[in-house]
């Protein structure tokens, strides 16, 4: 109780939420974004919410022009949506002031359409349901830079520590390490499941998130990538987000998940999985000439998939192990470079 009502409170206040707006609620109310963010948010805050019962882009784009919504969070994968559906079917989003996304990582290139399609404010936040669940968070009067490239800085009353993922010992400033979190928020423990606890919170109570990330002299926090999707490429550690933001900046990609998949010689191989944008195809000489002209080539994935769609979880967040699973099992058709 009192992490999730404070949690929302805190969430709320860093979005200038005002009281009254009307929020549009289509997370899935068995996520924490739904049942805790936006509904304890609006509760605390007096606002008239919009529940959808499912979420279908150009639907929601329509209810916010009928019902001059002034406010909602989704997942990336909901948003590259309703910019799809903006393009093909203009709606009226002027009553729009904030967007707040997460969930999963949230490229500088879909920051930028955000922002310029919408026009309003847009906020990156951070965090986990172990930890009610923000963690950190973009201010409205951070940098666009900042807004872009980084998860924004810790909540009130919470702290964020870098760790080595085996040793427990904090990285230097700025160094690569598994964000790890400790404050009012953090859950009590996992369900009848106290070895689990024991391993996800230590002693001293910092929770391990299993993220990857980077805290710099400002407090600003960069997430890139999950410790367990981290690949491990000649011995090389190499992030998926990296990568995957790089690829977003082409005119032909409209999405992207990038996997490490096994291979005899490095032990494993990048390999990128690419939604197309409409009426584009995946063309690799091109997609990898933009790579090497952005990063060095051990980053540059080795092989190349096309999807029309992908497998999500009930959040709508991209679930890369079943694709590496299809991956291995041999259920996709693979271009290599």
């Amino acid at each position: 109780h009192l992490g999730l009502v404070n949690n929302a409170r805190f969430c709320f206040e860093c979005a200038q939420v005002r009281h009254g707006e009307s929020v549009l609620l289509f997370m899935p109310l068995f996520h924490t974004t739904g049942c805790a963010i936006l509904t304890l948010g609006s509760v605390q805050f007096g606002c008239r919410v919009i529940l959808a019962k499912l979420f279908d882009p150009a639907k929601m784009n329509a209810l916010i022009a009928a019902q001059q919504v002034n406010m909602f969070v989704g997942v990336p994968t909901m948003l590259i949506g309703m910019l799809e559906a903006q393009a093909a079917a203009p709606c009226d989003l002027t009553s729009i002031r904030m967007i707040v996304s997460g969930g999963s990582m949230v490229p500088p290139e879909l920051v930028r359409q955000v922002t310029e399609v919408f026009g309003c404010g847009f906020q990156i936040v951070y965090g986990q349901t172990e930890s009610s669940p923000v963690l950190t968070q973009i201010r409205s009067d951070d940098s666009f830079e900042d807004a872009c490239h980084t998860a924004g800085r810790p909540i009130a009353q919470t702290e964020i520590s870098i760790r080595e993922p085996n040793s427990n010992a904090v990285v230097p400033m700025g160094g690569v390490g598994e964000i790890c979190a400790r404050g009012y928020c953090l859950m009590i423990g996992y369900n009848d499941n106290p070895e689990a606890t024991a391993a996800a919170i230590d002693a001293e109570g910092w929770l391990r998130t299993g993220d990857l990330g980077t805290l710099d002299d400002r407090g600003y926090v960069r997430v890139t990538g999950r410790v367990k999707d981290m690949i491990i490429r000649g011995g090389e550690n190499l992030f998926p987000a990296e990568i995957e933001n790089i690829l977003l900046e082409h005119a032909d990609v409209a999405e992207v998940a990038v996997i490490g998949v096994p291979d005899t010689r490095f032990g494993e191989a990048v390999a990128c999985f690419v939604r197309p944008t409409t009426g584009a195809k995946v063309h690799v000489p091109n997609l990898v000439a933009h790579c090497r002209a952005h990063m060095s080539a051990q980053k540059t994935p080795a092989h190349w998939i096309e999807v029309a769609e992908w497998p999500l979880t009930g959040s709508g967040k991209i679930q890369k192990f079943v694709l590496r699973d299809r991956y291995v099992a041999g259920e996709f058709t693979v271009m290599s470079r």
